[in-house]
């Protein structure tokens, strides 16, 4: 008796299961459909956008980052487009719960690591350095060697490989040399009270003007700028026809050379602290009569 009931209500189930089916054919085969066209155009999109960001951005990371994402979302709607043709409405609101969920969680963990990408894609998309540039950022500069979507890599002048997350890079200030193609060397001299200020300023522009590495297009420039404790103080300007930190440096060494030649050739007094030295108790005594003394 027992196995006649159980025999009963196993077929009554499957019947109900294939009535089912039956009624849910017509939306069986329309999610079919569905989703077989739907991966077609899933594929159509995902090459349409890797042809886009070849044409906005050149940074391949970047690139295959947005192809990826915008593919699986719309692998993710089609998934969730099939489940609402087979009338799985609770399995799509369960679904989205639960990813809602596992993304806040997400975002708590691993927030530092997300606000470098998203940085990366800003840097990425408004590009104001290049790998090559000579940039300063924060207290490091260098060379670009590397941008990736996580972090920058510089290259400094002293041979050091520096790793910057692209979150301070993004919300720091960037000093990029390249940019402008040249470079302005700012040299702060002091020459005596005693001195014709006419006379030094002429002196030290002739000696600094066909100093190789200077810009064709930018003249040398001199201030004067205050009066110090011991030397009227003036600044010289001279702009280097090339941001590379070598030439920089040799025009900078050069010019410091020819001034300071052309000084010494014109009896120009270039002023250094002097200092006086008082011994005894009271000072005012002077070395000789404390050896005397002793």
């Amino acid at each position: 008796m027992n196995v006649e009931k159980a025999y009963d209500l196993i077929q009554q189930t499957l019947n109900n299961w294939m009535q089912h089916f039956i009624k849910m054919l017509p939306n069986i085969l329309l999610s079919a459909v569905v989703l077989v066209v739907g991966l077609y155009v899933c594929q159509w999109i995902k090459r349409l956008t890797r042809k886009l960001t070849r044409k906005i951005s050149h940074n391949a990371a970047l690139g295959n980052l947005l192809v990826s994402i915008i593919y699986l979302s719309s692998i993710g709607i089609l998934i969730f487009t099939v489940l609402s043709i087979l009338q799985l409405d609770k399995a799509v609101t369960s679904i989205l719960a639960g990813a809602g969920i596992a993304g806040l969680a997400l975002a708590f963990a691993f927030q530092d690591i997300a606000a470098n990408f998203i940085s990366g894609i800003f840097i990425s998309f408004r590009r104001p350095l290049f790998v090559g540039d000579i940039v300063k950022i924060k207290n490091y500069m260098g060379r670009v060697e590397e941008i990736n979507l996580r972090d920058t890599v510089i290259r400094t002048f002293q041979g050091q490989m520096v790793i910057i997350p692209n979150k301070d890079v993004f919300q720091n200030p960037i000093e990029n040399y390249t940019l402008l193609g040249k470079r302005r060397i700012d040299l702060t001299i002091g020459v005596s009270y005693g001195e014709d200020l006419e006379r030094v300023r002429d002196i030290t522009l002739d000696a600094v003007k066909d100093i190789d590495g200077l810009s064709e297009d930018d003249e040398v420039t001199m201030f004067y700028q205050e009066f110090g404790d011991s030397s009227i103080n003036f600044i010289i300007r001279l702009w280097v026809n090339t941001p590379e930190q070598l030439v920089y440096w040799t025009v900078c060494s050069e010019t410091i050379i020819r001034i300071k030649k052309a000084y010494d050739e014109h009896n120009i007094m270039i002023p250094f602290p002097i200092r006086t030295l008082d011994f005894g108790i009271k000072g005012g005594v002077s070395l000789d009569e404390v050896q005397i003394k002793t």
